[in-house]
């Protein structure tokens, strides 16, 4: 463990180290932490920004796609220059300037079965910023059977969903959302409107439950989904219970 910050460190962070809940110890469990952000759209532009800039040692974003113009209505670590790049390299380089005290680590690959574990390797915390529901189900079957935290987000037009799920303490993915929808579903699905402010409310909600989980402070959002309406600016927050019978983490 870092047992120390550097000077220009202290400057960097300095007003998480005015927070008592933080401080230079809890800067530290961060420049220790080590965090994995699946995908670089909305949400993921939003959570690894805010991961990057918090300070967090060690992340690894994962993204097979090229930037393209359609994505920069959201997607804000993306930009003008960075069109027809690797979305990773095009990240890697915001999130390099954010921070550059930090290691990035990136994966140009899409998650599948074969390369799932491998991929999340020993990263504890995985932020699900994908778009689309097969890699959620596979991300959350590979976080329940290695005990690793999968940080749900979701969004679509003004509304959105963030959730904790540690199948150790609670629900998983597939205890709340039981069946993958229908290929019907899924196509509709497919590029779909969102706000472009919105996955950056979701990403950050998303980015501040890996920081108070790394901090150990709080009360994380397990066994809870929360909705939000940036219609209404309301959030409905629903209790999700672990089910028994859980194809996935029923009998862990």
């Amino acid at each position: 463990m870092n047992r120390s910050l550097t000077e220009p460190e202290k400057i960097r962070y300095a007003r998480h180290l005015n927070i008592p809940e933080i401080g230079e110890a809890g800067q530290l469990k961060l420049k220790d932490a080590s965090v994995i952000v699946v995908g670089t759209g909305g949400l993921g532009s939003a959570s690894a920004a805010y991961l990057a800039a918090a300070g967090v040692g060690r992340l690894a974003i994962v993204d097979s796609d090229v930037v393209e113009l359609s994505n920069l209505q959201r997607q804000i670590v993306h930009g003008t220059s960075t069109l027809g790049r690797p979305k990773v390299d095009s990240a890697r380089q915001r999130l390099a300037d954010i921070n550059p005290e930090i290691r990035i680590e990136t994966w140009q690959v899409r998650v599948e079965e074969g390369n799932v574990r491998e991929i999340l390797g020993d990263y504890p915390i995985v932020v699900d910023a994908s778009d689309n529901f097969e890699t959620r189900y596979l991300l959350n079957r590979a976080c329940a059977e290695t005990e690793k935290i999968f940080i749900y987000g979701a969004v679509y037009q003004f509304y959105g969903q963030m959730s904790v799920f540690d199948a150790r303490k609670g629900p998983c993915f597939q205890c709340v959302f039981r069946k993958m929808p229908g290929e019907d579903t899924m196509r509709a699905n497919r590029g779909v409107g969102v706000v472009g402010a919105l996955p950056g409310v979701i990403g950050s909600m998303q980015a501040l439950e890996v920081l108070k989980l790394i901090l150990g402070i709080g009360e994380p959002a397990i066994g809870r989904l929360l909705l939000y309406d940036g219609l209404a600016v309301s959030v409905q927050d629903v209790r999700a219970e672990k089910d028994p019978a859980c194809p996935v983490c029923g009998r862990l």
